[in-house]
């Protein structure tokens, strides 16, 4: 047994060769499957993340994942599951464009001269790390501006009124740096957990690749399985900094003088426990989400390849 899995481990990943105009195309597909699909359990995490601590005797705002979906779908409409989604969704295309490219250039760059696109699951681990940080120029504003979109309820008066008027009254506070605020967060859940991501769906493709097939004809439910796998073993990594993250992007200005005050004062008021906070809705979110990007994105380069396979 390990020595099969020690062989899966070492063994070269064969990956096409990446080509941008594809990739941006494929990437913002994949990129808006996985919007339309997750994003309203996305809206139940930062709210269950952002939630005030009860006072003694009350009881929480929201008791748990169910709790908060039925009363935010019972003042707010099942839309109001939907908020924040135009920031992400405006926002797919180019990131996933850059993710993917990224992760291309990282694969690029490890190759030693005279051979093919041939990887190690470590060298695929390095590219995707360099992928959430080309992504994270993108990803820190969209992702401020969605979760101060998302913890606006139907019972509190409303401060912003879409993507563009919060990025509007956001620069008008504190210019570029408000819009970016949180950027070093992003980064520290975006690298190591794009590693994770992209290292843990080229290792499921493998091994559920047939021997003497290659991993790009693997079957629809086969590709699902592997992104949605992918999306969990991401989310694994990711949860705690993006808590931290949530919290720091959606406090009023000068509440936390940095990530580790944010830390402290969570740690000393919830528990090291509620770094986890949210995780139901992010992991059922994680696989039907991850699962829909990566078939939209192989499906797509699929396509492409199909009317341009020359090119």
């Amino acid at each position: 047994m390990s020595q099969t899995t020690n062989e899966i481990t070492t063994a070269k990943v064969v990956v096409r060769k990446v080509n941008p105009i594809k990739d941006f195309l494929a990437g913002g597909v994949g990129g808006a499957c996985l919007v339309i699909t997750g994003h309203p359990l996305d809206t139940i995490k930062v709210r269950l993340q952002t939630q005030p601590k009860p006072q003694p005797g009350q009881v929480p705002l929201f008791t748990g994942t169910w709790d908060c979906a039925t009363k935010t779908v019972a003042k707010e409409g099942f839309t109001g599951l939907y908020k924040g989604m135009g920031a992400p969704l405006i926002g797919v295309t180019p990131m996933f464009a850059v993710c993917f490219f990224g992760y291309g250039v990282g694969k690029r760059l490890q190759t030693p001269a005279g051979e093919n696109d041939n990887y190690t699951l470590p060298q695929i681990f390095v590219a995707g790390m360099l992928s959430g940080v080309f992504t994270t120029v993108i990803m820190a504003p969209g992702e401020r501006i969605k979760c101060l979109l998302q913890i606006q309820h139907a019972a509190h008066e409303h401060k912003y009124n879409g993507p563009v008027d919060c990025a509007k009254q956001l620069y008008r506070e504190g210019g570029i740096r408000s819009i970016y605020r949180g950027t070093a967060l992003t980064l520290m859940r975006d690298v190591p957990a794009s590693g994770v991501y992209f290292a843990s769906y080229e290792y499921l493709k493998r091994v559920l690749t047939p021997e003497g097939k290659s991993p790009s004809d693997l079957s629809a439910w086969k590709t699902l399985f592997a992104g949605g796998m992918a999306g969990i073993a991401n989310w694994a990594v990711a949860i705690p900094p993006d808590v931290l993250k949530s919290r720091f992007q959606t406090a009023p200005s000068g509440k936390y003088s940095g990530i580790a005050d944010v830390l402290r004062e969570l740690i000393r008021t919830e528990g090291i426990g509620s770094l986890y906070k949210g995780i139901v809705p992010v992991m059922l979110r994680a696989f039907p989400a991850n699962a829909a990007c990566f078939l939209g994105y192989e499906l797509t380069v699929k396509f492409l390849d199909y009317i341009w396979p020359h090119w």
